[in-house]
């Protein structure tokens, strides 16, 4: 959907590292791979607070111990496709009905697809409108701009 992001080339790495094997060690299977708040910050290069207002949206569900939160992948997938639906122009909203469609169905189904081409055909015709809506207040400003130099030029003969 969108380019390649820190946390797309993370979880490439993850995905290598998890899937060979070392010498002397058994990595972990990648859906046992956890994540601190500061951790999924730096990977994504977001705030912790901003971590914290998605889990306070229900957009991401933590595991605890004590004060601390344990992010699993599940996580770390959600995150990305609320920045995601962020850049896009996604409402919370729309992202929580897209992420909750993810969780329900993490391959996709026809249901989640049409949903999503849906909120991107509106956000596209949203755009075609405010691109008409620029385009003329640019007009405005060029007529508005025109008749105050006209009238400088006036003042000045």
């Amino acid at each position: 959907m969108i380019e390649e992001t820190t946390a797309d080339k993370h979880a490439s790495a993850d995905q290598a590292t998890t899937s060979g094997s070392d010498a002397g060690s058994q990595a972990l299977p990648r859906q046992q791979r956890t994540y601190s708040i500061s951790e999924l910050a730096g990977l994504f290069e977001v705030t912790p607070r901003t971590i914290r207002f998605y889990e306070q949206e229900g957009l991401l569900s933590p595991q605890r111990q004590g004060q601390k939160r344990i992010y699993r992948d599940k996580d770390r997938v959600r995150l990305k496709l609320t920045l995601r639906g962020k850049r896009l122009g996604f409402s919370l909203a729309e992202i929580r009905e897209v992420v909750m469609m993810y969780d329900a169905m993490p391959d996709g189904n026809a249901r989640q697809l049409k949903r999503l081409i849906e909120i991107l055909e509106e956000k596209r015709a949203d755009l075609d409108r405010q691109e008409d809506d620029i385009r003329q207040m640019r007009r405005e400003m060029d007529d508005v701009d025109q008749k105050a130099r006209d009238a400088l030029d006036a003042l000045d003969r």
